[in-house]
């Protein structure tokens, strides 16, 4: 059996806040979508000084990506840090994701747990994942496969194709839950319909050996 996938990338606070921006900041998202990043910067940065969580969130994604300014991971934490001490969501999980990976800031599980943990109480579906991840692994946390699946679930049903294939995971090797081939399919096919492709792959291999499925013989 494959193992659980590690982790989700980093979300554009622009890309996703939704119809409530106003005023350069609505502006900054319409230029963003057609990929004039000088224009982004330009609108974004002022704001971002004048202490707006959500610019500061989408101006250090510019700089962790090298969008419209030169890559810089020290700058990507600086801005990601300003907004995630407001409570920004996008950010808090963001910041998670640098030091997960070391990018910016020393490599540190248990500074990424408590910026993916704040994120994910309230709702981001990204950071449940990424939670879920780092419970699974005993990363920053004591391995507990019961938090593990907690947090896979919230995301999972949130649609989070990567949270169902790694409940899948779990209802198959009995982690965190008592082992259900049938609870493993119904998440392995959810991530499938997205285009999940080890969740594709396995749902093929479980079809194959009837694990959680009927099969009906061929006359």
């Amino acid at each position: 059996m494959r193992n659980l996938i590690r982790s989700a990338v980093m979300v554009a606070a622009l890309a996703v806040a939704g119809p409530v921006m106003a005023g350069p900041l609505e502006d900054a998202a319409a230029a963003n979508a057609r990929g004039d990043y000088a224009t982004v910067l330009r609108l974004l940065r002022p704001q971002a000084e004048r202490g707006d969580a959500l610019a500061q969130a989408s101006l250090g994604f510019m700089y962790a990506n090298g969008q419209g300014v030169p890559q810089d991971y020290g700058q990507a934490v600086k801005w990601f840090r300003l907004a995630a001490e407001q409570g920004n969501a996008l950010a808090q999980f963001n910041l998670g994701i640098m030091y997960n990976e070391g990018q910016g800031v020393p490599q540190d599980y248990v500074q990424a747990v408590k910026w993916f943990r704040l994120a994910a109480e309230q709702g981001n579906a990204p950071a449940q994942f990424n939670l879920g991840n780092m419970y699974a692994n005993g990363q920053g946390v004591p391995q507990d496969y019961v938090q593990a699946v907690k947090w896979s679930r919230l995301a999972a049903e949130q649609g989070n194709a990567m949270a169902q294939f790694n409940l899948g995971f779990m209802y198959i090797e009995g982690q965190g839950v008592p082992q259900d081939y049938v609870q493993a399919v119904k998440w392995f096919r959810l991530a499938a319909e997205q285009g999940n492709s080890r969740a594709q792959a396995v749902l093929g291999f479980t079809y194959g050996n009837g694990q959680g499925v009927r099969i009906t013989p061929r006359r």
